[in-house]
């Protein structure tokens, strides 16, 4: 089968920010669904969507369809100062804000209440943007490690708050999709082994729910410089690197292929995949730099996956 990967050649020579790789608002274009009747009334829900970070890049483009878009932030002022810049552009649809800490099962629980009461019940697709990295040693409001805590538990437990609706909303046309952000580091160290978990949780919804019309997608949004790396010492040294520095995008950039994995005719029916670089990731040998991007040959484990699953719905008391 042939390997989807539409920008290829634009990602071929990278020449650092802002350069001739796509954008989150390009691939709603090329794509030709800006203002799209089909998408006119679908729902999206997307975590992470603090200023300064991928979230918003990522809103912003889902916007250009027309759909409705709610976006989920620990900090509701900030999440105002988002949903105002997303209304400017005076495009139809949503722009809704709800508030969710991913580290307090009772934020996403009351969280996902409202975003399900104001959505009517109805999601299309789920975005889990959101995520912490090399941040101090801590554990969650439920005493969970920090970073698998938000990065995966947290998303595990607001996905089967709103399962229902995803499935409900599936259709013939266009199957609902779940979109977990992933890492390429997750070859290698508590936030790596959390980003392995959100491929493994990917890997196992698309596995259990794709005969009911809801696939999910793992991505790797490649290297971006967001607020997620306010806990790293410094980003001088990536950003001065010669050949890491051609590698970097911008926001806009980076939104990219979670927006593809979102929005993409040519993923329709398709799930169970890792994405980066708006494409189908590759397998990456064993000895190649995390920042060089694909997935590792641990990425689709299928055993490890139902056992992470069952695990986490113990640890969260979920039932399924």
């Amino acid at each position: 089968m042939t390997r989807l990967a539409p920008y290829a050649e634009l990602h071929r020579a990278p020449q650092g920010l802002g350069d001739a790789r796509p954008t989150a608002g390009q691939i709603v274009e090329d794509q030709n669904l800006v203002a799209s009747p089909e998408w006119s009334g679908r729902v999206v829900f997307i975590t992470g969507c603090s200023p300064g970070g991928l979230g918003p890049e990522v809103a912003k483009a889902i916007r250009l369809t027309g759909a409705d878009v709610f976006i989920a932030v620990r900090d509701i002022a900030k999440g105002k100062q988002v949903a105002q810049e997303l209304m400017c552009d005076g495009k139809p649809g949503k722009a809704e804000i709800i508030q969710m800490d991913l580290g307090s099962l009772d934020s996403v629980r009351v969280g996902a209440e409202e975003f399900l009461r104001k959505s009517g019940n109805k999601l299309n697709v789920l975005i889990n943007n959101a995520g912490v990295m090399a941040c101090p040693q801590g554990k969650t409001q439920d005493g969970f490690e920090l970073q698998l805590g938000t990065n995966h538990l947290g998303h595990f437990y607001l996905f089967h708050l709103v399962k229902k609706a995803l499935i409900g909303s599936a259709s013939p046309s266009f199957n609902s999709r779940v979109i977990s952000l992933s890492t390429a580091g997750h070859r290698f160290a508590a936030y790596s082994q959390s980003k392995l978990a959100t491929a493994y949780f990917a890997n196992e919804v698309d596995r259990r729910y794709q005969s009911q019309g809801l696939r999910a997608l793992s991505v790797h949004p490649g290297g971006i410089i967001t607020p997620l790396s306010r806990y790293l010492p410094s980003t001088k040294e990536i950003e001065e690197d010669p050949v890491i520095s051609k590698l970097l995008q911008n926001a806009a950039q980076g939104a990219s292929t979670t927006v593809w994995a979102a929005v993409a005719k040519e993923l329709e029916g398709k799930g169970g995949l890792y994405l980066d670089e708006t494409a189908e990731a590759e397998l990456a040998p064993a000895d190649t730099p995390s920042y060089s991007g694909g997935y590792g040959a641990n990425t689709f484990d299928p055993e490890a996956e139902k056992k992470l699953w069952t695990e986490s719905s113990k640890l969260l008391g979920l039932s399924d």
